[in-house]
């Protein structure tokens, strides 16, 4: 057969249009990175903060980003892994708890000091501006973090009335984190560390007694259902755990800089503190999901709390020391902390 000139010049027109040469642009680059995370995607996490986070991620690179979901630990490995993943690249993106891997990221636990916090929005922004100032360079080195945050007052969820830490003898309750499960053993119980999901399992088999949870996630996990008694602070929060929003870091490096640029701009301290706030503002529906089951809500007063203050205050000397141990002036970011978080508390 033969091929006229214009049929060879439309031809090859045809060819470098599809390799994305000639008179128009190439097609826009498309980069798929993949979230993993280990709630169930219902969750008030995975629906409310990361799947707004990673649709307006997407929706800002004009849709040369797509980011993957992948709930309920889809991606394989257990949740104190999840760090590890972000690191090693298993996924790109992980959203954890920082006190599943226990002494790792040492300054972190300041926010996770008994009643520390007043409320999640000023201690997320607080700690964001500790990270960029002691975390960045130190504990998170080797990843980059895209947001930092705490969830609202942690609450004791137990198959007993709990209102003085007398009441906690010889129970066993899941504690989030090093410094929760020293609390518990300061009132008596005996901490038990589970990751989250594995929970309403542990309330079901009678492995244990109790938990230590905010209000929001007790709906996804049920929790309500399986114990009827529920104790909240007045005042300062007895507990709090913190989080991450993390990205292997060669991953971030090798996106081009309008693309970096996307990533950062939905990242960092606005985002820090719309997750530790749309967290606690799902505690209140949670709370009222328990109350209208008629389960026995005990909340304590400020004079009631006090006891429980005064078995915790052991805990500050202890971490203090233990931070000496590391090189880091534990009561410097302490008071830091605090100033902070007294600073943004509205």
């Amino acid at each position: 057969m033969i091929i006229s000139r214009k049929g060879f010049l439309n031809m090859a027109a045809a060819a470098a249009l599809s390799l994305g040469f000639g008179g128009t642009p190439a097609a826009a680059q498309e980069v798929t990175l993949t979230l993993h995370q280990f709630l169930p995607p219902q969750a008030n996490v995975p629906k409310l903060i990361l799947d707004v986070w990673a649709d307006n991620v997407e929706e800002a690179s004009g849709g040369r980003i797509k980011i993957d979901r992948f709930p309920s630990m889809q991606l394989g490995g257990r949740p104190p892994e999840l760090m590890d993943q972000a690191i090693d690249g298993v996924a790109d993106i992980v959203w954890t708890v920082v006190g599943y891997t226990p002494g790792r990221f040492p300054r972190t636990e300041v926010f996770e000091l008994p009643f520390m916090m007043t409320n999640a929005r000023a201690a997320s922004r607080a700690y964001w501006e500790m990270f960029e100032t002691h975390m960045r360079d130190e504990d998170f080195k080797d990843v980059e973090i895209l947001g930092t945050w705490v969830h609202g007052p942690g609450i004791i969820h137990a198959n007993k009335e709990v209102r003085t830490p007398a009441d906690m003898e010889g129970m066993k309750v899941r504690g989030g984190s090093r410094l929760v499960n020293s609390l518990l053993e300061k009132v008596g119980a005996e901490p038990v560390g589970m990751p989250v999901p594995a929970v309403p399992e542990g309330l079901s088999k009678g492995v244990i007694d109790g938990t230590t949870i905010p209000w929001e996630v007790t709906a996804a996990l049920k929790i309500p259902e399986l114990v009827g008694n529920h104790t909240e602070f007045t005042g300062n929060a007895l507990y709090v755990l913190t989080f991450v929003l993390a990205m292997n870091k060669d991953r971030y490096d090798s996106l081009p800089a309008d693309l970096q640029k996307v990533i950062d701009d939905n990242s960092g301290l606005e985002f820090s503190i719309f997750a530790g706030g749309v967290m606690e503002d799902s505690d209140a529906p949670a709370r009222k999901a328990a109350a209208d089951r008629g389960n026995n809500i005990v909340t304590l007063t400020e004079d009631e709390a006090q006891a429980w203050q005064a078995v915790a205050a052991p805990i500050y000397d202890e971490w203090v020391a233990e931070m000496s141990e590391k090189g880091i002036d534990g009561q410097a970011l302490i008071d830091e902390a605090r100033g902070l978080i007294a600073e943004y508390t509205e």
